[in-house]
């Protein structure tokens, strides 16, 4: 049996990075799938297709997870169509890097709601689904740099450092529900935001990782199967850096 089968998987941010990595996982152990991005276009159609070509069902929904309204109809809409909810990943995040000096109110404000406040929304909006059937995990996507901190991204660092504070309260108020709550920080991970970066930037994190290497999605994806599956039943409140040993 897959490690997730019969399961149902709400992943924000799904269309693309980190989070298509953990929908396709998450599909190729059985779960269902619903994904969520702030609009429907090709590439979250080309996701949907994608995952349900490992024979599970999924749904892509355009919702703004940095709004309540839209996270609580996001999370109606998911148990109307698939019946349940059993894990909730909370990937939606950008970046906005700048020394604090030069950071713009609005840059500052923009990253706190998308990263953190809908981490807030979706959880509030399904935390009620999972303690009635007694049973879920929910996974936060922290970042190294919300356990060291990195200059020039205050505003990052702090939103992903309020998430692992974020996910010890959710341990402690969920956990005698049976609900888990979990977070993973990755570090210098391979996707489009890291892409943008100039090629000496790159290289320089790159050599001061023990691993001399960058990760990949899936390093991510990997971690996240325990976490959601059951073999991880008896894990909560936990952070579980994915950084080639950035983080010590």
């Amino acid at each position: 049996m897959k490690l997730l089968e019969g399961k149902v998987a709400l992943i924000t941010g799904g269309s693309r990075g980190i989070g298509k990595a953990l929908a396709l996982r998450f599909a190729a152990e059985g779960a269902s799938i619903a994904f969520s991005d702030l609009k429907y276009d090709e590439i979250m159609e080309a996701t949907e297709n994608e995952i349900k070509a490992l024979g599970v069902q999924a749904k892509g929904f355009a919702s703004n997870a940095a709004s309540l309204a839209d996270s609580e109809k996001l999370a109606e809409d998911v148990v109307a169509l698939f019946g349940r909810i059993d894990i909730l990943v909370n990937n939606a995040g950008i970046t906005r890097d700048n020394l604090l000096m030069r950071m713009s109110e609005q840059d500052w404000d923009l990253v706190m709601s998308v990263n953190l406040k809908s981490a807030f929304n979706l959880t509030k909006a399904v935390q009620r689904t999972m303690i009635k059937q007694r049973s879920g995990s929910i996974i936060n996507m922290s970042s190294v740099v919300g356990v060291n901190g990195n200059a020039g991204q205050s505003n990052y660092s702090a939103s992903k450092a309020g998430m692992i504070g974020f996910t010890k309260s959710m341990a402690q108020e969920l956990g005698s529900r049976n609900v888990r709550c979990n977070a993973i920080a990755p570090g210098f991970i391979e996707t489009e935001m890291t892409h943008k970066l100039p090629e000496e930037v790159r290289n320089q994190w790159i050599s001061s990782i023990p691993l001399r290497r960058s990760g990949k999605p899936e390093d991510v994806a990997d971690v996240a199967v325990f976490l959601a599956s059951d073999l991880s039943a008896y894990v909560t409140g936990q952070v579980i850096s994915v950084c080639g040993g950035m983080s010590m």
